[in-house]
């Protein structure tokens, strides 16, 4: 039998226009941004629709962007009668997803992730922090090299994506040391990224223990569907699991691979990723042969799914 997984973004293409047209065709996505607008106070549709760019780009509206296009796509094909066996979602995919399985209530979740990434962003100082995405060698290399490379600082596994494709993350000149090692060492590529902050590693503790507090005074109700979590690859049903998920996944790293592999021993033949952007289309694919794979970011995409799952 087959068996549906939807998969959340954590980042994605965060271009002006995000959104929009979904917006405009589906009530119900639209009812969405109106949602995020009241609970947040401005109009963060108009900033995903409209700009300007260098605003939206901006961590702690980045964030809220990324999850209300991601749940406005969501309830868009739900309202189509398309619902998932199992949910997942990829750093701040989390919050969609756990949206999606109606544990947490949008209103909720896109002031808890404005918070979030406020915090991270507020964790380290612009400058002292990068990531940098590590292609071409095994996990184990990787860590080794970190290790290594730490010299007092922080250099660590951010995101453990695919095979070969490991994202570090800590002090700046630590992870300037580790990719020249990982080049040193036979990697393909050593890509630096354009981030605000790094992410999923340990110089994120502050950030954790100020959402800490925040997560306590919101209603995390129990899953209507399953949800692997992606800081352990472990299965969330209770409210309780994923408020500590939630709260772990900041200073720890990202284990999609491991999260897409739990799904497949499910029994999980189709994955579609909902939101912004193709990028954990591509991170499936490489992880897992043999399953089918699509994505929805805008009214196309979502016809082009109903069209296969309906046969209309």
């Amino acid at each position: 039998m087959s068996k549906l997984a939807l998969v959340f973004p954590g980042q994605g293409s965060q271009q002006v226009g995000m959104g929009k047209a979904i917006a405009a065709e589906r009530p119900e996505a639209r009812q969405v941004f109106e949602e995020a607008d009241g609970a947040l106070g401005f109009p963060l549709s108009r900033l995903c629709f409209e700009g300007p760019e260098e605003e939206l780009q901006l961590t702690e509206n980045t964030q809220p962007a990324i999850l209300t296009t991601s749940v406005a796509l969501y309830r868009a094909l739900a309202s189509q009668g398309v619902e998932p066996d199992f949910v997942a979602g990829h750093s701040l995919g989390e919050y969609s997803a756990l949206v999606a399985a109606g544990a947490l209530r949008l209103d909720d979740a896109v002031v808890l992730v404005r918070n979030r990434g406020r915090y991270m962003q507020e964790a380290v100082p612009v400058g002292e922090g990068a990531m940098a995405a590590i292609l071409g060698l095994g996990l184990a290399d990787v860590q080794e090299i970190c290790s290594q490379a730490s010299d007092g600082e922080v250099v660590e596994p951010a995101n453990l994506n695919a095979p070969g494709q490991t994202v570090v993350a800590g002090h700046a000149a630590a992870v300037q040391r580790a990719s020249a090692a990982a080049k040193e060492r036979g990697a393909k590529r050593v890509i630096p990224l354009s981030v605000s902050a790094p992410f999923h590693c340990r110089l994120m503790r502050p950030a954790q223990h100020r959402l800490e507090r925040d997560l306590a005074n919101v209603t995390v109700s129990d899953l209507r569907v399953p949800l692997v979590s992606n800081v352990d690859a472990a299965w969330v049903r209770t409210g309780a699991e994923a408020v500590d998920a939630l709260v772990r996944q900041v200073a720890s790293p990202v284990r999609w691979e491991e999260s897409v592999r739990r799904l497949v021993d499910e029994g999980v033949d189709q994955f579609v990723e909902v939101g912004p952007g193709k990028v954990l289309s591509g991170l499936v694919r490489k992880i897992a042969e043999n399953v089918r794979v699509a994505s929805i970011e805008d009214p196309n995409g979502l016809r082009r799914l109903l069209a296969e799952v309906t046969g209309v």
